[in-house]
């Protein structure tokens, strides 16, 4: 492995091959399926910080959504002063119009080292024996188009793999409306620009489709856990202004 991210494939194959022969004789032929899911929950894990603050973020952008609107109307004519609003609105808030990505970018080169580990015939200058490990009996390392076809074991090993991470993707839409419209409001959750949020979650299964089945198989459990993250973070009051508790509406008293 001479590619630069030889040194964190070398090490994530040493991982997960140490869990693979810790669960052997306790799983057997699943224990590099349990591997997998133990090193994307340790990875998910250390990341849970990060995340947070990434979900802080986009509950920022959400709240700051129709005073970014308002601006970008008022200064069309206007692009450095626009900048310039924008800039201050984002620093009197304490936070940036990239503070909800950091997330999404640290996923891309964890799964490249998935990837990478198993399509490698060779890890460390050693044959890699992950990729003779499978899922009843569907090798870790085989693709969805390189299969038998969508009926026979292969394809449909591969289709419940999708299956379950539309779910998760679906599940994931449904949460973020609903703390959007906890947030802002439904007609802002609804609004038409908000339709490429609610397709790009199920971009990950587009993916899959692509990758071998370790990667997806670590990336069900990465997009659950993410799911379930999101969800905890919100309930215990985490993200600032997204309540999982209706808004009160004030009432006028009249005199």
């Amino acid at each position: 492995m001479t590619s630069i991210l030889g040194v964190p494939v070398d090490a994530a194959y040493h991982l997960v091959s140490g869990f693979t022969s810790f669960l052997t004789p306790a799983l057997g032929g699943v224990a590099a399926v349990a591997a997998i899911v133990l090193f994307t929950v340790a990875v998910r894990l250390i990341l849970m910080p990060l995340s947070l603050r990434g979900l802080r973020g986009q509950a920022a952008a959400a709240r700051l959504a129709p005073q970014l609107q308002a601006l970008r109307k008022r200064y069309a004519k206007e692009p450095e002063r626009l900048q310039r609003e924008m800039t201050a609105l984002y620093k009197r808030e304490g936070t940036s119009m990239f503070a909800g990505l950091t997330p999404i970018l640290l996923q891309w080169p964890l799964v490249s080292v998935v990837y990478l580990l198993f399509r490698s015939a060779q890890v460390g200058g050693k044959p890699n024996v992950l990729l003779t490990r499978g899922l009843f009996g569907v090798p870790l390392g085989s693709h969805w188009l390189a299969g038998a076809g969508p009926v026979s074991l292969h394809g449909l090993v591969f289709l419940g793999v999708f299956a379950l991470l539309a779910g998760l993707c679906w599940l994931s839409v449904r949460l973020g409306q609903l703390m959007t419209a906890r947030q802002v409001g439904a007609d802002q959750a609804n609004a038409p620009g908000g339709a490429l949020i609610r397709v790009l979650p199920y971009l990950t299964v587009v993916i899959a489709a692509f990758v071998p089945l370790a990667a997806g198989i670590y990336l069900i459990v990465s997009t659950g856990w993410a799911l379930a993250e999101r969800s905890f973070f919100w309930r215990t009051g985490r993200i600032p202004g997204a309540s999982p508790s209706p808004p009160t509406k004030a009432v006028a008293v009249r005199h």
